[in-house]
């Protein structure tokens, strides 16, 4: 019951977020979408920000899931997905005071998805943590600087697209970059 009650919670936030802009949005409207008490809700979630944070935090999760084997460029995408099929309520939670929950997903994602990627595919070359770190710091700046000018120019231009012309660009850079990085 527990469970399939946050789902719904969750389900009735996106349903509502794209309809309307998060501070239009109270706790009542919440609780009337999937009937449920306010009480329910607050056993649940602090607020509705809370809500939105564990709703990101689970869409990163299920994002690093997705990391073994695949290029960075196939992780993000998953992201982007996402986004798009959400891209009013993406667009509202990025107008809104509470925009930084979603800066922070972007921040934290990109970040968990660059070093699990860079882990997997370096681990055989054992990298300086100073170095790895480094690596981390440069392209999580990266991705997250692409996704938030999507976000600040209302997700008009294709990401993905630019996403895959940057790898395509930096094709052999990461590579040459760890070579120069071995730890002997």
């Amino acid at each position: 019951m527990t469970n399939t009650t946050k789902v719904a919670i969750k389900e009735s936030i996106i349903r509502l977020l794209n309809r309307k802009p998060l501070n239009k949005i109270t706790v009542k409207e919440i609780v009337d979408d999937c009937g449920i008490n306010r009480n329910t809700f607050y056993y649940h979630y602090a607020d509705i920000r809370a809500l939105l944070e564990e709703i990101f935090i689970e869409q990163s999760n299920q994002l690093l899931r997705t990391v073994e084997g695949k290029s960075v460029y196939e992780c993000l995408t998953t992201a982007i997905s996402f986004a798009l099929e959400n891209k009013t309520a993406m667009l509202h939670i990025y107008d809104s005071p509470d925009r930084e929950v979603l800066e922070q997903y972007i921040f934290r994602s990109t970040e968990r998805t660059i070093s699990d990627y860079i882990s997997c595919v370096t681990a055989p070359n054992r990298l300086h943590p100073e170095d790895a770190e480094a690596l981390v710091l440069y392209y999580k700046s990266l991705m997250t600087g692409l996704a938030v000018d999507w976000l600040s120019g209302g997700m008009k231009y294709d990401l993905s697209d630019k996403l895959k012309r940057v790898c395509e660009l930096f094709d052999g850079t990461f590579e040459s970059v760890v070579k120069r990085c071995r730890k002997e």
